[in-house]
């Protein structure tokens, strides 16, 4: 493995930190913000993220997509408001951790057949889960800086955290 089972979960709890970092510089007004008609919302971009990974870690564990609890899971998370998605949002560190413990390393290299691949567990949950988190956290920042938060810069995407204080200047 290239990543030890407490490393997945660690990163997996990092992308949860930098998402609900990246959340609080939501202005509320901006919440139906979207850059084309047919693309989420922001409000909708989080209610996805509220589920997405812990779905897709849920289907990795049962070897198979259960398109009937991912349905459940999307009309549950549709319903939220936005303190409610960020909340739910905040849970999955938790979620993952429980999720995953009883996870072997040799359920990490057993592979499933997931939407017509055959990768392992491990290979599934990173290039999926933890990759699929940073992309759409980029896809958030991006919403964020479109509409007018121009002082947000790369620490607040890969870091989760607001540039250093400048230095004072003595007089």
């Amino acid at each position: 493995m290239v990543l030890t089972k407490s490393e997945l979960i660690g990163s997996l709890q990092n992308e949860v930190r930098i998402l609900l970092h990246l959340a609080s510089k939501i202005d509320r007004t901006t919440l139906d913000y979207r850059p084309s008609p047919k693309q989420r919302s922001t409000l909708e971009l989080l209610q996805y993220l509220s589920i997405m990974g812990p779905q897709l870690v849920k289907a990795t564990k049962a070897g198979a997509f259960d398109v009937e609890a991912w349905t459940a899971a999307k009309t549950e998370a549709d319903a939220r408001d936005f303190d409610q998605t960020v909340a739910a949002i905040s849970a999955q560190s938790e979620e993952y951790a429980r999720l995953l413990a009883d996870f072997t390393d040799e359920d990490l290299r057993s592979q499933i057949e997931m939407f017509g691949q055959n990768p392992t567990r491990g290979s599934f949950l990173v290039n999926l889960v933890l990759g699929g988190s940073a992309a759409y956290r980029t896809q958030l920042f991006l919403y964020l800086k479109a509409c007018g938060r121009e002082e947000l810069n790369t620490m607040n995407l890969w870091g989760g955290v607001g540039p250093p204080a400048a230095p004072a200047v003595e007089g």
